[in-house]
């Protein structure tokens, strides 16, 4: 082989190679990913978010980016919804604001901190919620154009406005409740502000909340979850029973919890015993 011949081949092996990592990065990057509060930060100007208005629901076509069927982050694989009608949760939302403001979401809108907006894991992209804090009852309706939080125990992340509404920046996380809206679905008592009027019931500080491991058609299996995961859940695990269409449910909840870093310790724990399912309920 020439000499010529040998540089021209090295040359077009560097090339290609550069190539496939360009491509490689490029898919890896395909997703962008909210962060947790504990990695961001406030801004640091004080701004007047009664000024800031709700989310007002509308009809609008998916992101051609935002709504893959499924997806990939930290070795776990999330599915996106193909509906959202009458989706309700309840959980633990937190929020970010500075480090991501001004950066591309994963519905290719630009994130703004000072905007009711929100991110999810599952939701189509875009969605809109109403989000409500339990503990106080406050209200609010973010658009959802991001995918995230990417915690274990979160199931929103909250703008930094959107929080700071509903009164959770100060600790970081709070229990909330979200159910999507449509457009005509939702009354305002102010119209400029955007105000809804809502009633959800709020969860008192003594009330609690509980980690939802496991719901059983049969006794039996229910006590075998909750004699495994006793090292996790000691005096707090137990066994409910509940009537749902006729049919008798055992539900093995841990709780009632009311520290927010309790619940995410014993979460943590529970992949240990082969739970990786769970869910924050109320009662």
């Amino acid at each position: 082989m020439s000499l010529a011949l040998k540089e021209f081949t090295g040359s077009l092996v560097v090339r290609v190679f550069i190539f496939f990592n360009v491509l490689l990065m490029s898919a890896c990057g395909s997703v962008n990913t909210a962060p947790s509060s504990s990695s961001d930060k406030a801004p640091s100007k004080q701004v007047d978010v009664s000024s800031i208005p709700n989310a007002l629901p509308k009809d609008e076509p998916r992101s051609r980016y935002g709504n893959p069927k499924s997806y990939v982050v930290f070795d776990k694989r999330y599915y996106v919804m193909e509906s959202n009608k009458g989706f309700v949760e309840k959980g633990i939302a937190s929020w970010y604001g500075t480090k991501f403001h001004g950066r591309r979401t994963s519905s290719g809108e630009t994130y703004d901190m000072y905007a009711m907006t929100a991110a999810h894991k599952n939701l189509p992209l875009p969605t809109y919620v109403e989000v409500t804090n339990l503990k106080n009852g406050k209200s609010i309706i973010v658009k959802v154009n991001d995918r995230g939080p990417f915690h274990e125990n979160r199931i929103i992340d909250l703008s930094y406005t959107a929080a700071t509404k509903l009164d959770i920046v100060k600790n970081g996380t709070g229990l909330v409740e979200i159910r999507t809206v449509g457009p005509g679905e939702t009354v305002y008592s102010d119209p400029a502000k955007g105000a809804p009027v809502v009633n959800t019931p709020t969860v008192k500080n003594d009330d609690g909340f509980y980690i939802q491991v496991g719901s059983f058609g049969n006794l039996t299996n229910a006590e075998g979850l909750k004699q495994k995961l006793g090292p996790v859940g000691k005096d707090k695990i137990g066994i409910s029973e509940v009537v749902v269409s006729g049919n008798t449910l055992y539900r093995v909840r841990i709780g009632p919890l009311t520290d927010i870093e309790q619940a995410d310790a014993i979460v943590t724990k529970l992949a240990n015993y082969g739970v990786n399912e769970h869910r924050i309920v109320t009662n």
